[in-house]
């Protein structure tokens, strides 16, 4: 039997949930290994159809392969077998859009993007997004660390093997951010480290994830919370507070000297 939780865990995935109900969501996929495995096949679901909506052809191939799913599950209720919520498919899973067979092929592509979650905004637009519900989400109860310490030598070698990047992680206590930790997260298809600060009483996020094709967005506000953008070497950052813009300059600078000192960029070693 499926575990209740996969249709709450889908909405989850979706966006659909509030921080409150995220934060119970995330309690339970730390649990719950069905759930948890529901959650990384639908990241790879979304990443193989953005893929192929980003090919040369991709609307005639992305709507021949939602048609041939709606031909099979056809099929499969013709027989009398009722269709699951979803499939295994090229090593990912996948939805069966069962209700879409009586539709045309567009309005199949149209529904097989919407199951996707892929998002048509300007990519500064979701990059922005995704770090600041990341943060949010952060500060849920017991999800801002995953490894306690104010000792950088512990916290750096942590995210060996658990993220595929070596961040800048520092103590600038004395300057008045203090290190608490870090943790492996997630956001707009990319797997990240997060080393946490504290200043004051404010918390601060500093994200960092290989560069990719896009430009950083500029400095931004969001929904109250501050996102400071830079690059060093082939890492990129996003500091995200709801303090102020000098403290948050503040500790990008100390970061940026730090990683020129030679403690920064380049892959981890497991």
């Amino acid at each position: 039997m499926r575990c209740a939780e996969m249709l709450r865990v889908q909405a989850y995935f979706d966006g659909e949930t509030d921080a409150v109900l995220s934060a119970e969501i995330e309690r339970h996929i730390d649990e719950c290994a069905e759930c948890r495995t529901l959650l990384e096949d639908l990241g790879e679901t979304r990443e193989a159809i953005r893929r192929e909506v980003r090919a040369e052809h991709a609307p005639q191939a992305l709507r021949a392969r939602v048609m041939g799913d709606l031909q099979r599950e056809s099929a499969a209720r013709s027989s009398g077998s009722a269709p699951p919520i979803w499939r295994t498919s090229s090593g990912a899973r996948s939805f069966w859009l069962g209700s879409l067979s009586g539709v045309t092929a567009a309005a199949a592509v149209g529904a097989a993007l919407w199951f996707s979650g892929i998002s048509f905004a300007p990519a500064s637009d979701r990059l922005i997004e995704g770090l600041t519900a990341a943060h949010v989400r952060s500060l849920m109860a017991s999800h801002l660390i995953d490894v306690s310490s104010t000792d950088q030598h512990t916290v750096k070698p942590w995210f060996a093997g658990r993220v595929d990047i070596s961040p800048v992680v520092a103590d600038f206590a004395a300057q008045g951010y203090r290190l608490l930790g870090g943790r492996a997260d997630y956001f707009d298809g990319h797997r990240s480290a997060a080393v946490v600060y504290q200043h004051g009483h404010h918390f601060i996020n500093v994200f960092s994830w290989k560069a990719g094709e896009h430009a950083l967005p500029k400095d931004s506000t969001r929904s109250g919370y501050r996102l400071a953008f830079w690059k060093a070497g082939d890492l990129e950052y996003c500091a995200v507070t709801d303090a102020g813009w000098n403290e948050l300059n503040a500790l990008e600078r100390l970061l940026r000297s730090d990683t020129a000192a030679g403690s920064g960029a380049g892959p981890s070693t497991p």
